[in-house]
């Protein structure tokens, strides 16, 4: 019983390293579409204005990214 207890809780530890990972795959998608939404905008406007919000995008994603990483090696390595 205690192996099928162990197992269960391995289980449930995967499972939520990968719906963190998804949820952060997600977040960067969004990002995505929101930094490409912000650059057709700047052909009209001014890009400039839209700069500092593109940097925090890139930022925000690189981020998410490395969270990513981290928990896809924590997989890997249980």
């Amino acid at each position: 019983m205690e192996d099928k207890d162990e197992l269960i809780k391995a289980q449930n530890e995967v499972i939520g390293i990968l719906f963190e990972v998804i949820k952060k795959l997600q977040e960067n998608i969004d990002l995505q579409e929101e930094g490409v939404q912000l650059i057709i905008k700047s052909k009209d406007d001014n890009l400039e204005e839209n700069k500092v919000r593109l940097d925090e995008i890139t930022k925000e994603r690189n981020s998410n990214s490395d969270i990513i990483s981290r928990l896809l090696k924590k997989l890997d390595s249980d």
